[in-house]
């Protein structure tokens, strides 16, 4: 008889954003003529830049000849790509080019990656955190079940990013040893960042028990101090034991393009019964095996992001957007609330006025001024009592968010 995995029945809840778009539906309903400003959800708003689409272009022509039709391309992507990166992004980093994986999305490399591991294995994760980190452990198994009056998983390390420690734990803040550990930095959804002499402490901490990092770097284009890191690379043995995923999304308004980029590096070795194994081509191997690749055009359109035009064109959306993020944070701040984040990421995080649960804090922001954010608690327990708004938007709609806050901001505290 057909069984299901039953680990999806370990699932707490609908996903985070399908909640946030069930509840705007609703209101618009009941609605229909409020003017909505969504600072919720992650999406790039800004056109992709010219110059790669030109490139496109001139990519899906060649597909109508026979000379340069392509068909199936490597699995682990077309080699014009992979110089690229390797130039631009790793060029004094050691990096070898077969160790870069092109992909279709960061988020699906960090929930396929872990099919490289035993599912008996303790998972360090951040609390709060992109939910996809626990939600693809809790459907590949390595979660365990549930434990209700805890509100955790039992084979899940929380790593606690708290106010108190500025967003940035150590890793002798753990009470347990993680075998794998996800960062993400700047991070998602805090938009704190890791110094670089904090993730060195979790590089040694990682070589010395023998861990693996996960180290998510999507948002590093929007990094603007110079002393924070743009790979876990750039800390010395890092490529004994980190794993790192890099996109396209973000950096170059490509979430509907879909294309990333995975660093596995050859140095990462797995013990298995006494020998190792190279987690470099374990992966080679799960690509070929289960991706077909990323299209000819979309890699095209990526290998334009590193010309000198593409690069202009893509510093002035990312420009765009951390003005917007400069707009929200000094908005929220004049009235009161404080923030975290803004500065070398995308994202804002705001506690909530009086301590007010985070969702509460949305119907508020939704019903009294038709903005929509995302309540932190959709993150992890942490997360209550804090909300993130997003610098993705439109830039008017963003000045007009603040405007209605600023304009009404007793409603935000007497009300609740």
């Amino acid at each position: 008889m057909i069984k299901i995995n039953k680990n999806f029945l370990e699932l707490q809840d609908n996903y985070l954003f399908s909640n946030i778009n069930k509840k705007v539906e609703s209101y618009l309903e009941k609605n229909p003529n409020a003017n909505i400003i969504k600072l919720g959800i992650g999406d790039v708003t800004r056109p992709i830049p010219s110059s790669i689409v030109e490139k496109m272009k001139k990519a899906a022509e060649e597909m109508q000849y026979e000379d340069s039709f392509r068909g199936y391309g490597p699995e682990q992507g077309y080699e014009f790509l992979r110089k690229k990166i390797l130039e631009s992004e790793y060029k004094d980093l050691d990096i070898d080019l077969d160790e870069i994986f092109i992909s279709d999305g960061a988020k699906c490399d960090t929930v396929n990656i872990i099919e490289l591991f035993d599912k008996d294995i303790k998972v360090g994760i951040p609390n709060p955190v992109y939910p996809v980190y626990l939600d693809s452990n809790i459907i590949y198994g390595t979660s365990g079940k549930y434990i209700v009056e805890k509100n955790e998983y039992e084979n899940i390390i929380y790593i606690n990013f708290t106010e108190e420690n500025n967003f940035e734990p150590l890793p002798e803040e753990l009470e347990q040893i993680p075998d794998l550990i996800y960062i993400c930095s700047p991070n998602n959804p805090t938009g704190t960042v890791m110094k670089k002499d904090n993730l060195e402490k979790w590089v040694k901490f990682a070589k010395k028990n023998n861990s693996i990092i996960l180290f998510d770097a999507a948002y590093e284009a929007f990094i603007k101090d110079e002393d924070i890191p743009h790979s876990i690379y750039e800390v010395s043995g890092a490529k004994e034991v980190a794993i790192e995923f890099k996109s396209f999304s973000k950096t170059a308004g490509f979430t509907g393009l879909r294309c990333a980029y995975t660093i596995v590096p050859k140095n990462i070795r797995i013990m298995n019964d006494g020998k190792e194994v190279s987690s470099n081509k374990l992966w080679n191997r799960r690509q070929s095996t289960k991706f077909n690749g990323v299209s000819y055009i979309t890699q095209r359109a990526a290998e334009s992001v590193y010309t000198e035009e593409g690069k202009k064109e893509i510093k002035d959306n990312i420009t765009y957007y951390m003005e917007n993020a400069k707009i929200i944070k000094n908005g929220l701040e004049e009235i009161g609330i404080k923030t975290f984040g803004g500065v070398n990421s995308p994202y804002i995080w705001m506690k909530t006025p009086n301590g007010i649960e985070s969702w509460r804090f949305f119907d508020v922001l939704l019903e009294e001024y038709n903005i929509v954010g995302t309540p932190g608690v959709g993150f992890g327990t942490n997360g209550e009592g804090f909300f993130r708004l997003t610098a993705f938007g439109n830039k008017f709609k963003t000045i007009e968010a603040m405007e209605r806050l600023i304009s009404k901001k007793e409603i935000i505290f007497d009300l609740i």
